[in-house]
């Protein structure tokens, strides 16, 4: 097995409008690692994603997957967006919604061969969504509804899975929940997790490495090496304190500065 990364992002810049938006940003995904995408609303992490998807064109740099360049449609990466509306009158079941990412359809059915009827069963059983794979996805509550999406984007066997803001609008114990679902998943499939985030306490016992994006650019490293008052201060451009105590990290901006800017997070746990 190769031991090279199965995302590289290198010296990536975005601009809409003259104005940047992702500034130089570089960093690795290894195969089975998870990753953690943290920052403010605003600062770029869903381009960056759109941008690893394909959907976003460059001003410079270059995405390589399993060390080729991006192309559309890249059958090695899945995706969980950010905002999915699966309307309680959906007619289909979330078994049904599973298997459309055995193939990319959005609507309409094929006739499913019994291997592949079987790897839905499979990864249903993964995500722990066998009890309500029969009912209508639109039913189902936002964990629910995540571990049908997360199924959905695993079905397929990619090398790297991304999520927009999954533990969005989820209550604290279904946060637990699909945390553990997914460091479990990329360890036991050997995908690569990279998931974006406003704040890194529930990811912290689990995240491999971190990227901190803010002002368009990035620190990337495990979170020992990020969170530190020197690199989150030349991040922000402006003085930034990291403090630990009693196994916690206290994040606090220099007075008379915007603290807006700072990931709601002040408050971080660190095993």
């Amino acid at each position: 097995m190769s031991d090279a990364p199965v995302l590289e992002v290198d010296h990536v810049s975005v601009s809409f409008g003259g104005r940047t938006i992702l500034d130089e940003v570089s960093f690795d995904v290894q195969r089975g690692e998870f990753t953690g995408l943290i920052g403010s609303n605003g600062v770029g992490k869903t381009t960056l994603l759109r941008a690893i998807l394909g959907l976003q064109r460059l001003a410079s740099g270059e995405i390589r997957v399993e060390g080729e360049a991006l192309s559309r449609h890249n059958h090695r990466l899945g995706y969980v967006p950010q905002k999915v509306v699966l309307d309680v009158d959906i007619p289909m079941r979330a078994r049904d919604f599973v298997a459309l990412g055995l193939d990319a359809q959005r609507f309409g059915f094929s006739r499913r061969t019994t291997a592949q009827r079987d790897r839905v069963d499979e990864i249903l059983r993964d995500v722990d969504a066998e009890r309500f794979a029969d009912s209508r996805v639109g039913s189902l509550s936002g964990g629910e509804q995540q571990r049908v999406l997360i199924a959905h984007a695993l079905v397929g066997e990619p090398s790297l899975l991304l999520l927009d803001e999954p533990l969005a609008n989820l209550d604290p114990k279904s946060v637990q929940e699909i945390v553990s679902l997914l460091h479990r998943v990329a360890n036991d499939h050997d995908v690569a997790v990279l998931l974006s985030a406003h704040e890194m306490n529930a990811l912290l016992p689990v995240m491999d490495r971190i990227v901190y994006v803010t002002n368009g650019r990035a620190a990337s490293g495990t979170t020992d090496e990020v969170v530190q008052s020197d690199v989150l201060s030349a991040l922000y451009g402006h003085h930034v304190d990291v403090l630990k105590l009693h196994g916690r990290v206290l994040v606090i901006a220099e007075p008379g500065q915007d603290d807006a800017e700072i990931p709601q997070h002040p408050t971080l746990t660190v095993n």
